[in-house]
């Protein structure tokens, strides 16, 4: 009776063995399925260096076709890419990751015309395209030209005193032209006093900062521009009088942006604002950091721009244009009218209290179907420039801008930032204190602990 009994036990102990066994089985493999269907990351680093950026994402979710990156490189070196490459396929079902070894099959290369080891080709429909690196910024830039079939070119107005871009000085605008590079915009100059027409491939118009007034058949040629369709980017400083470097009020350039609804006023924005003072910006520059829904904008919440020497503008509708506000100065701001000095008095009554609107995105309807004009005002010019344009959000602000004025939406995003340098760098004092705390201060701290301990045992 006993040992039956002890046989039903042994039986019941292994049923229950067998059955956790079993469960623990399914809900491997259960797992394994879903990890190889759904693969999850998360990124914890502080500038996510191991996440794809919001722009990319927005492009490769954004695919209405299949899209298959080709990766060429020797079988042994596939490792080299994979990575990278993976987190493309996770954004979307439509893309597709093929490895070819150049030795083992050339054919594929061959007709690729892939000279060196690690390049990727990026196809979508029957546009090919070659990465220019194997990087995010040249992947996601060879998906950008294969969608992108038409030249894009932004043409930047010179011969009044503007920022050029072929410049390296601080107030040129060459980070900015490679900037726009990147997102694969050609950049060029062209001088309207030479010849009084935008040149037809001229996606977008850049009006950068002009110290001298513009004659009327400048101005002329921009209105027949944007009002028969054209796009403009207009980025105005206020007419300062002292100093040697002085600003001509643009009566005639002003006047033309008038009567699409926005005025620049004559004043100058002083920003009290005690955040931008932490940051290191003097009351010269105005700090935002609240923005509204327009669509350049509208995905920069949390992200902060600086405006150096900037202006007010007062916005309104007109017969034919629209116009929206895009971010305001902060409550703390003011304006100043006094433009001919370097002294400001902050409790002159005369100072207009903020917030004021900084810069404002219009459109203009031309009458024709599918030719809407675009322009955007913003009255600063110097935070495009080489000195400011790297500060937090300026960059984004910039070609989200260009995005918009040349209808590409699908590329309004904020862009990945550059890696930070986390190295740690010590002098030579502190290389020494830190050898003699590792090598001598803690194995002595060990030692005399272990000697406490057997002290107070004996």
């Amino acid at each position: 009776m006993a040992s039956r009994w002890l046989k039903a036990r042994q039986t019941k102990y292994a049923a229950y063995a067998t059955l956790y066994i079993l469960v623990t089985i399914a809900i491997v493999v259960i797992v394994n399925i879903f990890a190889n269907r759904y693969d999850k990351s998360v990124d914890t680093t502080a500038n996510k260096r191991y996440s794809l950026s919001e722009q990319t994402s927005k492009i490769v979710k954004g695919l209405k076709q299949g899209a298959t990156i080709t990766y060429f490189n020797q079988s042994t070196r596939f490792r080299e890419g994979k990575d990278l490459l993976d987190e493309y396929a996770n954004l979307s079902p439509r893309i597709r990751i093929d490895y070819v070894d150049p030795d083992k099959d050339p054919q594929p290369a061959r007709e690729a015309g892939i000279r060196d080891y690690g390049t990727a080709v990026v196809q979508i429909g029957s546009r090919k395209e070659t990465a220019k690196s194997m990087t995010e910024e040249g992947i996601t830039g060879a998906f950008i030209r294969d969608l992108k079939s038409k030249t894009r070119t932004v043409c930047f107005v010179t011969g009044s005193g503007e920022h050029q871009i072929d410049s390296t000085d601080r107030d040129g605008l060459s980070q900015f032209k490679d900037l726009l590079a990147k997102d694969e915009y050609e950049a060029k100059s062209i001088d309207l006093l030479q010849k009084a027409e935008v040149p037809d491939d001229c996606t977008t118009l850049v009006v950068a900062g002009p110290t001298h007034d513009y004659q009327q058949p400048e101005v002329d040629a921009i209105k027949k521009y944007v009002e028969d369709g054209g796009r403009a980017f207009f980025l105005l400083d206020p007419p300062l009088q002292f100093g040697r470097d002085t600003v001509a009020s643009n009566d005639a350039l002003t006047g033309l942006l008038e009567s699409w609804g926005v005025t620049l006023d004559k004043d100058l924005i002083l920003d009290l604002n005690p955040i931008g003072q932490l940051v290191g910006l003097g009351p010269q520059v105005a700090l935002v950091t609240q923005y509204g829904s327009q669509p350049i904008v509208s995905q920069m919440k949390g992200t902060a721009v600086g405006l150096p020497l900037a202006r007010s503008l007062e916005i309104k509708d007109t017969g034919k244009a629209s116009v929206e506000k895009l971010f305001d100065s902060s409550n703390s701001s003011l304006a100043t009218n006094n433009l001919n000095s370097a002294s400001i008095n902050l409790n002159d009554p005369k100072n207009k209290k903020g917030p004021m609107t900084l810069a404002a995105g219009g459109t203009y309807d031309t009458g024709k179907p599918d030719s809407q004009g675009r322009f955007v005002v913003v009255g600063s010019s110097m935070w495009i420039a080489n000195r400011f344009i790297g500060f937090n959000g300026n960059s984004d602000l910039a070609l989200n801008t260009v995005n918009w004025l040349s209808s590409d939406e699908d590329l309004i995003s904020i862009r990945p930032k550059p890696q930070d340098d986390r190295r740690i760098t010590m002098t030579r004092a502190q290389m020494n204190t830190v050898r003699t705390t590792s090598q001598f201060g803690l194995p002595l701290v060990v030692v005399l602990a272990g000697i406490a301990v057997w002290w107070r045992r004996r």
